[in-house]
């Protein structure tokens, strides 16, 4: 068989995991496609979490009989009983020839594990097929299963001139609708997204999914030491139908937490002094099995998110608009870096376009390169 055959098949699998996004966190993405004397007979892959992986969903799929045939698999199959049993066992039960693997599973549970299960079988077994482009695919979980802390990203709008909003604080809207419909497909695969109180006062922000397909909303993280967030916003009075999580300070107003208690909002009390651990608060998400965080506060929170070394990622919109007005808040607060040189630097950067916006997407930690030595 040829490369390109494999990466053909492969490439299908990559884009058929590509459909569990936003329900199947915190674990991976993965796809799986059958092939036997040269013709596909079954696909399938990771739907939704706690429910049939993606080899056993395409051996389900399949339209005939699968002893003998090849298949491939974005993620080395696993090892270990969990929700589901071990894929490994059941390739070996269905009598498969040889197997393709993508990249192999740095879960310590299945590690090469997975691998020498069905290399002790007698199974011809590849791995390394369109690696890169199934790991840039998992790349929440890829860091979330070694750290155990969350994948973190930040998502902003800007004009040309750099602005977040005009002096009058208006910024409905910046971007156009179909850069702002993507931002909602985002939404749709990180499990939370965090704002900062203010954003609520300001915007009344509903921090929800709304696509035109099954979507999942994310537990929404309102930073908020001093507990002032308003009981009529629409995030507390909608915390009953969407997760919501307001993290304040051990000084507040009992009879306000209370109240918001009684809404169905979750209160998680951290040391302020001032402001909130934003390193320690992370680090207890990922404790709480959140594997992915969107940012989408305001300028205050974003430097603070940024100083605080906890973002892996960027999305910044930039629409060809120019405001003006030197009191007009620019997306990134705070002190400020003093020196060009100490400034914060993208690495891997992509240019994407929406009509005349334009995305630049990037990473501030060297997250690539943790994971290709996978």
């Amino acid at each position: 068989m040829s490369q390109s055959d494999k990466e053909k098949y492969m490439q299908m699998a990559i884009d058929l995991a590509n459909q569990g996004k936003g329900f199947v966190n915190p674990n991976p993405l993965v796809g799986a496609v059958i092939v036997k004397d040269g013709r596909i007979i079954g696909i399938g892959y990771h739907e939704k979490f706690g429910e049939g992986h993606a080899e056993v969903n395409a051996f389900k799929n399949a339209t005939e009989d699968v002893e003998g045939a090849d298949i491939y698999v974005t993620l080395e199959p696993c090892s270990h009983y969990g929700k589901t049993p071990p894929c490994a066992l059941k390739i070996i039960d269905k009598k498969i020839k040889r197997v393709f693997v993508s990249q192999l599973d740095p879960n310590p549970l299945v590690n090469s594990k997975g691998i020498k299960l069905l290399k002790d079988a007698g199974i011809e077994v590849e791995t390394g097929i369109l690696e890169e482009e199934t790991k840039a695919q998992n790349e929440i979980f890829l860091k979330y299963i070694q750290t155990k802390k969350p994948f973190v990203a930040i998502k902003y709008a800007m004009t040309l001139d750099g602005k977040l909003a005009t002096t009058s604080r208006d910024s409905k809207w910046i971007t156009n609708e179909k850069s702002r419909a993507y931002v909602h497909e985002l939404r749709n695969q990180y499990m939370a997204i965090m704002a900062g109180v203010n954003t609520i006062i300001l915007d009344d922000s509903k921090l929800n999914t709304r696509r035109n397909q099954p979507s999942r909303n994310p537990i929404r993280i309102i930073l908020d030491p001093e507990l002032q967030i308003p009981i009529s916003s629409y995030v507390v009075q909608s915390a009953k139908e969407q997760p919501t999580w307001i993290v304040t300070s051990e000084t507040y107003n009992q009879a306000k937490y209370n109240q918001l208690e009684s809404f169905g909002v979750k209160l998680i009390t951290r040391p302020a002094n001032p402001d909130i651990n934003l390193e320690e608060l992370i680090s207890y998400l990922g404790e709480q099995k959140i594997d992915s965080i969107l940012i989408e506060g305001g300028s205050y929170l974003h430097a603070k998110a940024i100083e605080s070394k906890i973002v892996d990622k960027a999305f910044v919109f930039i629409a060809p608009k120019i405001i003006g007005g030197s009191s007009a808040l620019t997306p990134v607060g705070g002190e400020g870096i003093h020196l060009m040189k100490d400034a914060y630097l993208l690495n891997h950067t992509t240019i994407h376009t929406f009509d005349n916006d334009i995305l630049i997407e990037g990473y501030f930690t060297k997250i690539k390169e943790i994971n290709h030595e996978i």
